[in-house]
């Protein structure tokens, strides 16, 4: 038995934790329909802790405190999501309390974690019952508990647990939308999860080089299809980090409540860190700006997630599907374009693009659910091609990157997508069809500025073409125009036209409509892709 818990102790339980959660991330991610349906805790909560047990696996701590401060200081800044983001809080109020001891005692460490949730309940706006917070509360009320007449660290994380699963049973019906799904927290399974492992590490079951625990009960998934992705209110899940400059912070939290929900802030001396459910996530940003220097940012379309979630399912019919030779993901932006990849055969989408691009873990993620030996990743932005091609190396998976660096590339290879093609063969033809593939992209100048030699003034529409300008106008016609002027020598047989979020689809047919009159001998489809950025996407073959 361990009357007190030193820094080594301490590392090894959150290495084990993190490995805890990676081996059941996608059980907790069956269950994730609160605050969003969109899947994700699981992932979002490895990722998170992972970020803190990199360090501490590497390094030596002879003192407790130090390990916390440490791994509070790592996972504010590498936190993922409403669960990752609360995660941060429970260690940063726990570092506080055990400042300046070189160990701690069952009782100081169950204060410690009390302190934790203390400190996500007053940074969470609006707290919620049934919910990882009130699983948390009552784990640390127990230990508390347990500790003030016992001594053994084991036993009080022995009684968090007991109580933590006994709440973790009432959050279906305390929460009223795990009650319509007939789940339980996501984010509660998590940290009971961790703090199985913690315990596991103590007494020697598990080590931090990730020996698997204990088979995991089988849960119920959610079903993600019965819910409409229309009830998401909040589409973007936003975070960020700020470097603080010293402004006080109360009047950005109302801000925030005027414009989103699901708000969780946290911060140390030198940051803030911010998650927030919102429709307007460049105004968060902005606002951001008033209050320190902006580090980092990730932004996810959280209706996006959940659609593919509900397709996924719709598509499984409820069972594993077969594994297969080849799998396909592509990086998109845009639900008419994510819905095209996936009717033409693509198993994941990445949600990113041009001022999105995804990190190497999001691209991972969609991999390693890829069920197929041999998986090609179209990057679809020059930008995403390396984040892409480090996935290589982080799954057993083969992992074969398709240099697209536009949709339209990556839609026109998916065209010759033949999945249980011989890899080699198939990689080959994906290359030779983007080739003959060229882009104009459309968009506007946001600020007076100069490329390739020429003057652009901000407002205007802007045209380019396999990445070089065409030209900047104040009338889109004039740009299309110029547009098909330089297309003419390539003497294109197919021109597919891609509207944004932001065209009607009359005169994005308008377009059209004129493009064809310009090419008689071409054929030209009209695809609503509803991307950003980008009012056209035109591809010409």
């Amino acid at each position: 038995m361990n009357t007190k818990l030193t820094g080594a102790q301490f590392a090894d339980m959150m290495v084990c934790a993190a490995s805890a959660l990676n081996a059941n991330k996608q059980a907790i991610n069956e269950l994730n329909v609160f605050p969003v349906p969109d899947g994700d805790t699981g992932t979002n909560m490895t990722m998170t802790l992972s970020a803190a047990a990199a360090e501490l696996g590497a390094g030596e701590w002879t003192r407790i405190d130090k390990a916390v401060e440490k791994t509070a200081s790592m996972l504010l800044r590498g936190a993922r999501g409403n669960s990752g983001v609360i995660l941060s809080l429970f260690f940063r109020g726990a570092s506080k309390s055990l400042r300046g001891c070189e160990t701690a005692t069952s009782l100081e460490l169950a204060a410690a974690l009390g302190d934790g949730v203390d400190a996500a309940y007053k940074a969470v706006m609006k707290p919620a019952e049934g919910t990882i917070l009130t699983v948390a509360r009552c784990a640390t009320a127990a230990a508390v508990e347990y500790a003030a007449d016992e001594t053994g660290v084991e036993g009080m994380l022995a009684a968090a647990i007991e109580a933590a699963k006994a709440a973790l049973e009432r959050t279906t019906e305390q929460n009223p939308v795990l009650c319509r799904a007939g789940v339980v927290d996501a984010g509660g399974m998590g940290y009971i999860v961790m703090l199985e492992a913690m315990l596991a590490s103590l007494e020697g079951r598990m080590q931090a080089a990730g020996v698997p625990m204990e088979d995991e009960e089988d849960t119920h998934g959610a079903d993600f299809g019965a819910f409409d992705t229309e009830e998401i209110k909040f589409a973007y899940d936003t975070v960020y980090i700020v470097r603080k400059n010293g402004t006080p912070l109360d009047l950005y939290r109302a801000y925030l409540e005027s414009i989103g929900d699901s708000i969780v802030i946290s911060e140390d001396d030198e940051v803030f860190k911010v998650h927030v459910h919102t429709n307007i996530p460049g105004a968060a940003l902005t606002e951001a700006e008033k209050y320190g220097t902006l580090e980092t940012a990730k932004i996810e379309n959280m209706r996006t997630q959940h659609a593919e979630l509900s397709a996924a399912r719709a598509a499984e019919g409820g069972s594993e599907q077969p594994y297969k030779n080849c799998g396909c993901v592509a990086v998109c932006a845009g639900e008419g374009l994510a819905g095209l990849f996936r009717e033409l055969g693509c198993d994941g989408i990445v949600t990113g693009g041009q001022t999105m691009n995804p990190s190497t873990e999001d691209i991972l993620r969609e991999i390693n659910r890829v069920r197929a030996d041999n998986v090609f990743v179209f990057p679809n932005n020059g930008n995403v091609i390396m984040a892409a091609q480090q996935c290589a190396r982080l799954t057993d998976k083969n992992v074969i990157v398709i240099p697209t660096v536009t949709v339209p590339q990556g839609v026109t290879a998916m065209l010759e997508y033949d999945r249980d093609a011989d890899p080699v063969v198939l990689e080959q033809t994906f290359c030779e069809a983007i080739a003959g593939v060229h882009t104009a992209q459309i968009t506007y100048a946001a600020r007076d500025s100069e490329y390739d030699g020429r003057e652009i003034k901000a407002g205007e529409y802007l045209g380019l073409l396999d990445k070089a300008l065409v030209g900047s106008c104040a009338e889109l016609g004039a740009l299309i125009a110029a547009l098909c002027t330089e297309l003419e020598p390539l003497t294109p047989e197919f021109i597919s036209v891609y509207f944004g979020e932001d065209v009607a689809e009359a005169d994005a047919a308008a377009v059209a409509e004129s493009i064809g009159a310009h090419f008689p001998y071409a054929e030209v489809s009209l695809v609503n892709g509803g991307q950003p950025v980008y009012y056209y996407l035109i591809s010409a073959e």
